[in-house]
């Protein structure tokens, strides 16, 4: 089993920033395809970056592109997602997730995501 530890999340005011932390242990594939997911509440689950291992390559939704950075400290199976210029519709609990289809150029489904970790909750107040 996968076994994560997520940290990082938080309340923020409006434009503030975050660094979220995800640590993933035991992953069966080399490589995988790493991905943050959030669900704000009464909304579906959002893709909003995601790392494929193998090369690097990263995606990332338009409603983040500029604002989220998405990167991995390989040694340590450890993955981050830097969150800046924070608003309210950022308001979720951000999961951290692996697959092992391939990703790093396109939009991977919540569903697509075999192993979650627990969750960090993002708020963001005016």
């Amino acid at each position: 089993q996968v076994q994560f530890s997520e940290s990082g999340g938080g309340s923020v005011e409006t434009g503030g920033s975050l660094s979220l932390s995800c640590e993933a242990l035991g992953v069966p594939w080399t490589p995988y395809c790493m991905g943050w997911v959030r669900q704000a509440p009464g909304k579906e689950r959002e893709e909003v970056a995601n790392i494929w291992t193998g090369s690097g390559q990263t995606y990332y939704h338009d409603s983040v592109k500029g604002r989220f950075t998405i990167s991995r400290r390989a040694a340590k199976n450890t993955y981050y997602l830097q969150i800046n210029d924070l608003q309210a519709d950022d308001t979720a609990i951000y999961y951290c997730a692996v697959t092992s289809s391939v990703c790093g150029s396109w939009y991977m489904p919540p569903e697509e995501y075999k192993y979650w970790g627990q969750g960090t909750q993002v708020t963001v107040s005016s």
